[in-house]
């Protein structure tokens, strides 16, 4: 059984930094395709960033520049970096394995 915790949101004012981390338990985050996802109220889940078990990353547009995913192979945990955060980035935020989901850790972008 896969299981994920996030951890790492809070409240941040705009042009702050914010680190998420996802750490996996019951499965190598290095063997697969590991994402973060975000849900703001009234809209749907979208995808932010992805990495591949290569280590190739992708992001959505709105993040490019800003944020960035990476993993620690020692610790078994995927990181998802944002820099200049702003309003718009408000939202529930959850990692994705193949096999499961998080719980979402909330990040506020307010002043």
């Amino acid at each position: 059984q896969v299981q994920l915790v996030e951890s790492g949101g809070g409240l941040v004012q705009p042009g702050g930094s914010l680190r998420l981390s996802c750490a996996a338990s019951g499965s190598i985050v290095s063997l697969n395709a590991m994402s973060w996802y975000r849900q703001a109220p009234g809209k749907q889940r979208e995808l932010v960033a992805s990495i591949t078990s290569g280590g190739r990353t992708n992001y959505a547009d709105s993040v490019k520049g800003r944020f960035t995913i990476s993993r620690d192979n020692a610790k078994n945990t995927v990181y998802l970096q944002m820099y200049s955060l702003k309003p718009e980035d408000t939202a529930v935020y959850y990692c994705e394995h193949p096999l499961s989901w998080g719980q979402g850790t909330q990040v506020t972008v307010s002043s």
